[in-house]
């Protein structure tokens, strides 16, 4: 099993591409992303938990769908949600971005620090509500500009992008290209059913990888794909 700083060499973020957005899912071995209540937070049990903090601990701001926010209980994000020896000289904990066409944020999520990331196209009176205490980034018309959010993400020194899904936003990301590497977790169960894909809605594309590692912890394999642009 690594320890903690092995992990953190093994998944450090690259210093000479900035941004770089990494993406991070836990699957079955038949490619499931929800067990039978619909959730992917159990799946990978106490070795993907962890790996699950030292990803945010060494991220500049996690992203993830106001959908999988509700689904999976999310909350602001504590110091006890990371381990902060591993932040370094950057802010105490990295910052929350919510994606939403439709401002529907849970309640629990409202606090300073928060980021909502969302087209034009959304209500604008919500919009002016949520600036009252939240930090409102309107990128796009009908559908959320992604180059135009990591741009915004730059600007402000968030170079160090983890995205938690789900699997619609990462369709979306990978449609456009703009995943530089995935953390998936093989979780060693099978869970037939009609359990989601990490990747959905996208138009099919074939967009080649390369394996960074694959480290068995306990019948848990840990894996990381980073996009090989060599041929690109």
């Amino acid at each position: 099993m690594p320890d903690l700083d092995d992990l953190a060499d093994l998944y450090a973020y690259p210093e000479s591409h900035k941004p770089w957005l990494r993406t991070n899912f836990v699957a079955s071995v038949d490619g499931g992303v929800q067990n039978s209540q619909g959730l992917s937070g159990t799946l990978g049990g106490e070795q993907d938990a962890r790996l699950f903090q030292v990803l945010r601990s060494l991220a500049d701001v996690v992203v993830v769908g106001a959908g999988t926010a509700r689904a999976e209980g999310y909350r602001p994000i504590g110091a006890d949600a990371i381990h902060e020896t591993l932040r370094q000289d950057r802010p105490r904990v990295p910052q929350l971005a919510v994606v939403t066409r439709h401002l529907d944020i849970p309640e629990s999520l409202l606090t300073p620090g928060l980021m909502v990331i969302t087209p034009a196209a959304s209500d604008a009176e919500r919009r002016q509500e949520l600036s009252q205490s939240v930090e409102v980034i309107v990128a796009g018309e009908h559908e959320v500009d992604w180059p135009a959010v990591l741009d915004a993400f730059a600007a402000r020194g968030l170079d160090r992008i983890l995205c938690e899904g789900g699997p619609d936003l990462h369709g979306t990301l990978v449609d456009l290209d703009l995943v530089d590497e995935v953390c998936l977790t093989v979780s060693p169960h099978l869970l037939g059913g009609a359990a989601k894909r990490m990747t959905e809605g996208a138009r099919p594309v074939e967009l080649p990888m390369r394996l960074g590692h694959a480290i068995d912890d306990d019948g848990v394999l840990l894996t990381r794909w980073v996009r090989d642009r060599r041929a690109a």
